[in-house]
């Protein structure tokens, strides 16, 4: 953390006014990641929609700041009595930004073209209950799903659900058409992207005429930039031990909110010896969240025990099932034929929360003879040989989509877990539409998973907001993956 203390020091002479900003209608916020490409239907990188979810792209419903489902194109709905229909009544005026009109066969594309056998949709299953999509006319489609799911409404409000047009899909990795309230404008690989005010948006126009997202990889660098005033805000600020004061800062707004990234150690199922069960709860037994929590998050995360976040209405505290015991999981090692000690790899993306943490997992594994190889990797590797190609013994990473339990039933999942019992509460979940009942479902596949101890349960990410004391509009919390500038705009 001594990085952030000297670009502290580094930035005491640029603690002046900061610079007006051009009528007030400007925004930089500082991103720590740039993304892999600009398509949310073709990419399970974060930072994708942290640019273009409600910005540039727009599903026909949408998820609000506080998590609820919202209308989007679709302005109202209808489902049928058996709950296997559900009629859309699109926007009138909506537009593509390339000035072609949005009508239900955008729609129809869209939808069967995300549940398509190649589809390369990273959140496929999403859209598996889906029978069959018909377009009633221009301005109204019919989704038939194969049964009811309780969730439908907010699955089609995730980024990997927006509606693009046939005619610019296959282009919109590098320029992105969408039929959001801004267009897309530049893209400096590495630097930054811009998005502009769309004045043809069939909604409520913004506040904002410009929109700059600057990638900002070192953590040291972002202090510097936003004191100087060349960055007005960060969503998610890596601001280590310099936080207290910036806090002091009346320049600056600081919330410290709440997301839905469970950050875990990602283990391999099936890679041995982690296919054993004892040495996972070995694993579980030895790690001691506050010291990584501490080291990774500023010492704001919220412990988990399981895969769910702690602002859900359904969550369960279990983060007690593994309690930190090293003599415990000593015996469990042995028990497991390893009281020798095993190597392993651990392999950490770019974020501090994984590069910070997993130097502590690393130390604390090695009190039970678990001696890890850090291999630092890039995003782009981390995709190729962890999510996609399974390559890796451990791994830490925040899984930032929202209420994302059911990941854990595809067979292909990096986590390469199997459990037909919770496949079974994963199928039930997807039918029942009662919340109580679903919450009960879901309180019941936390717990599987705990006593499973199919990953590391370290904790819930925080939401590091900093911004401009004048600037109003921006999420406190994250409920979904995104940097909604929609509501943003300067005060005096």
């Amino acid at each position: 953390m001594n990085t952030f203390k000297l670009a502290l020091a580094a930035s005491a002479a640029l603690l002046v006014p900061m610079a007006a900003h051009a009528a007030k209608t400007d925004l930089v916020m500082g991103m720590a990641l740039e993304p892999p490409h600009l398509d949310p239907t073709a990419g399970a990188a974060a930072a994708i929609d942290e640019v273009v979810y409600a910005n540039v792209f727009e599903g026909l419903t949408r998820i609000g700041s506080g998590g609820e489902v919202i209308p989007g194109l679709a302005e109202s709905w209808t489902v049928s009595d058996d709950g296997k229909t559900y009629t859309f009544k699109l926007r009138s005026g909506a537009k593509f930004h390339d000035g072609s009109d949005l009508d239900a066969g955008d729609v129809k594309f869209s939808l069967d073209r995300a549940r398509a056998e190649d589809s390369t949709n990273a959140q496929k299953p999403l859209f598996a209950a889906i029978d069959s999509v018909e377009v009633v006319d221009p301005t109204t489609v019919k989704v038939m799903l194969k049964n009811p799911q309780g969730s439908f409404l907010y699955n089609m409000g995730w980024g990997d659900a927006v509606i693009v047009a046939p005619e610019s899909a296959d282009a919109n990795k590098e320029s992105p058409v969408g039929t959001g309230p801004f267009k897309f404008d530049n893209w400096a690989k590495g630097s930054s992207i811009t998005i502009v005010k769309n004045p043809d948006y069939w909604g409520e126009p913004v506040m904002l005429d410009k929109a700059e997202f600057r990638i900002i990889p070192d953590a040291a660098a972002a202090i510097p930039a936003l004191l100087s005033g060349d960055v007005h805000a960060f969503a998610n600020m890596p601001a280590g031990d310099a936080l207290p004061q910036i806090q002091s800062d009346p320049r600056f707004t600081v919330v410290i909110g709440a997301t839905e990234g469970e950050t875990i150690l990602s283990t391999n199922n099936k890679q041995p010896p982690f296919d054993n069960l004892k040495v996972r709860q070995a694993i579980a037994h030895t790690l001691d969240r506050q010291p990584i929590i501490d080291a990774a998050s500023s010492g704001n995360g919220v412990p988990i025990g399981s895969h769910f976040s702690p602002a859900n209405e359904a969550y369960v505290d279990l983060t007690g099932t593994y309690p930190h015991d090293i003599e415990k999981a000593k015996a469990l090692m042995k028990e497991a034929g390893l009281e020798g000690g095993i190597k392993a790899t651990l392999k950490l993306p770019p974020p501090a929360y994984a590069r910070d943490g997993g130097q502590v997992i690393a130390s604390q594994l090695k009190e039970i003879g678990i001696e890890l190889e850090i291999i630092p990797v890039e995003w782009a590797q981390w995709l190729e040989q962890v999510f996609k190609g399974k390559d890796y013994d451990l791994t830490i990473v925040s899984h930032t989509e929202p209420n994302d339990i059911g990941i854990y039933a595809r067979k292909d999942y990096y986590f390469q877990y199997d459990n037909p019992e919770f496949d079974k509460v994963i199928a039930e979940l997807d039918v029942t539409s009662d919340q109580a009942a679903r919450n009960d479902l879901f309180k019941k596949a936390q717990k599987i998973l705990a006593d499973d101890a199919v990953n590391g349960f370290l904790f819930e990410l925080p939401k590091t907001g900093v911004w401009d004391a004048k600037l109003q509009g921006l999420w406190e919390n994250s409920p979904i993956q995104a940097n909604d500038l929609t509501k943003v705009k300067w005060t005096d």
